[in-house]
């Protein structure tokens, strides 16, 4: 069974109630019919259900009417997600209008007022939502999950080299969300990537590798002219390891470690003998954004791995991100993915 099945038949086994707030969209709305013919999750449909029906019995929907459908307009619980709305951002000075227009006319806010009442488990969008408006009501509502202060993004990776990560599945973190994080944000992004390779990719022992290009102070941070101070590229990376043990004493950790030294265990025993990951890692994580985006492409494109993602992070229930040209398939495995997630949250 393929780590996508293994996901789907987890996600079946203990449905969770997942909102799509762009219910209407062509692509979202086909997802919806094969989760809902799949019995793969209770669904949440946000949207006019006039027109969520009419384009169903125009592309030959037949499992729409199994699900939620929830019109902003006409909402029975728009008062008390409004109240609720105010009351949460009232330090920030929003009335009990201003929270009642974005309830019923922003579904994304809605969704998230759905989750934090909970009438439900997760939520996705990102189809026709930017990054930015699929986050903010999350994090405005939904919050970030206990000791955690930055959201984050973790790709899957999946390659016929069994003999890397765990039978060929690597997770790699952020490669989404923060572009440059700090060494304590660096160190909760490992701990969530951790989480996620437990949730969601089933690995039972997530062995996490602090990234960098010096395994062990085989080079030293470059100084700046100017000031003489280290351009804090490599201690970042130490310091982050530092802090992951600390703070998270059962995560498996250790860097800083260049990648082959991470995955290739006769060069993890060279550059860094002793240590208990090089050469065993199945969870990568990245010193900045733009590592993580440009290396997942790479392997993606030239290695021809699988690349599933990205899968957000560290928020309290999850709520995740699409591309805007995601296919129908994508949909679908993200809302098992979500609903893995949800499963976790939940603990």
């Amino acid at each position: 069974m393929s780590l996508l099945e293994q996901i789907v038949a987890r996600a079946k086994s203990n449905k969770q109630r997942i909102v799509l707030p762009e219910a209407e969209e062509e692509r979202t709305l086909k997802a919806a019919d094969r989760v809902l013919a799949d019995d793969l999750a209770d669904l949440i449909l946000i949207g006019n259900p006039e027109n969520i029906r009419k384009e169903a019995k125009e592309w030959g929907l037949a499992n729409i009417d199994k699900a939620t459908i929830v019109d902003p307009q006409h909402c029975e619980k728009t008062e008390e997600y409004a109240t609720l709305l105010a009351e949460l951002r009232k330090k920030k000075g929003m009335t009990v209008e201003q929270a009642r227009e974005l309830v019923t006319k922003n579904n994304l806010y809605l969704g998230c007022m759905i989750i934090k009442t909970g009438d439900a488990d997760g939520q996705i969008s990102g189809a026709l939502s930017t990054t930015g408006d699929t986050l903010r009501p999350a994090l405005q509502i939904i919050k970030c999950a206990p000791g955690v202060t930055c959201v984050s993004g973790a790709m899957l990776l999946i390659t016929d080299q069994k003999q890397y990560g765990e039978d060929g599945i690597v997770v790699m973190g952020d490669v989404a969300v923060t572009p440059n994080p700090t060494a304590d944000q660096l160190a909760q992004i490992a701990y969530c990537t951790a989480d996620t390779a437990k949730s969601v990719a089933g690995i039972k022992d997530p062995r996490v590798a602090m990234l960098s290009f010096s395994t062990k102070g085989s080079a030293k941070d470059a100084k700046d002219k100017t000031t003489g101070k280290s351009v804090y590229i490599i201690d970042k990376v130490v310091d982050a390891t530092k802090i992951a043990h600390e703070k998270y004493p059962e995560l498996k950790v250790d860097g800083e470690l260049q990648a082959d030294a991470a995955l290739v265990p006769s060069v993890g025993e060279f550059k860094a003998p002793g240590s208990p990951i090089a050469g065993h890692a199945n969870v990568l994580v990245v010193p900045n954004l733009e590592v993580g985006n440009i290396g997942y492409k790479l392997v993606q494109r030239l290695g021809g791995a699988i690349a599933i993602g990205p899968i957000l992070q560290g928020i309290a229930r999850p709520v995740n991100d699409l591309s805007r040209g995601c296919s129908v398939d994508d949909i679908y495995y993200m809302v098992a993915i979500t609903s893995c997630q949800a499963m976790d949250a939940k603990k």
